[in-house]
């Protein structure tokens, strides 16, 4: 299968244009404008040998094809084979929608091998690397196997990159929703900086996980323009 022809008979147009306001790091000559479901479609048809040739044929054109290469790693059941797979591909990844759908089923497995390799990627001069990485925190590490220093991991994390602090806050905002009284004091004590404290309490309040007493309380956390949290 010709994977880029495919890729252009699954074109929508109408959807292409929509898209392309809600990756704006993308190059929109890069974007064809494929639906999600599409992609993980054409993920599953592929046999073990056009999905390894794809994998192996980076840097990729076309928006899409990261998809596709993200859907394809997600898949992956040998933890190690997956493990390589990301860590190649991190690099290659350039904007949020693409790091948000690298989630690989077989890291759950292995909790304690992805810890050591969260914290290398956390070290990352690269945007999207540390988003993914707080980002496998926020998915792994704040159920069963959460830890309070995961916390401070992440409010220890200073950025100008965007993408960084808009992760930073979703994983304050879910960490609320699962972890209410151990990352509640990071709120209380200004942690965060401003813009990224502010938005964690706006996601938790529109979280339905949330309780109303705790949006009650959350909302007279926030902090006006003028007023700095540590740093």
């Amino acid at each position: 299968m010709d994977i880029q022809t495919e890729l252009f008979r699954l074109q929508d147009k109408t959807y292409r244009a929509f898209h392309c306001k809600l990756i704006p790091t993308v190059d929109p000559e890069r974007v064809i404008g494929v639906r999600t479901p599409a992609l993980r479609q054409l993920a599953k048809k592929l046999n073990r040998e056009e999905a390894d040739k794809f994998l192996s044929a980076l840097p990729h054109r076309y928006y899409e094809e990261n998809q596709l290469h993200a859907f394809l790693l997600a898949a992956k059941k040998d933890y190690a084979e997956c493990l390589n797979g990301v860590e190649v591909f991190l690099p290659y990844v350039d904007n949020w929608a693409t790091c948000d759908q690298l989630s690989p089923k077989v890291f759950r497995k292995q909790r304690h091998k992805l810890l050591e390799r969260i914290n290398v990627w956390l070290q990352s001069a690269e945007t999207y690397t540390v988003r993914f990485a707080v980002k496998m925190l926020m998915e792994h590490f704040l159920d069963e196997d959460f830890d309070r220093s995961y916390l401070s991991t992440v409010a220890e994390l200073h950025s100008e990159e965007y993408y960084i602090n808009m992760m930073i806050a979703w994983y304050f905002a879910t960490a609320l929703a699962k972890q209410y009284q151990a990352a509640l004091p990071f709120l209380e004590e200004k942690q965060l900086a401003v813009w990224t404290h502010n938005k964690a309490i706006q996601k938790a309040i529109e979280s339905r996980r949330i309780t109303l007493e705790q949006k009650t309380y959350l909302r007279t956390l926030k902090i006006s323009a003028g007023r700095k949290c540590q740093q």
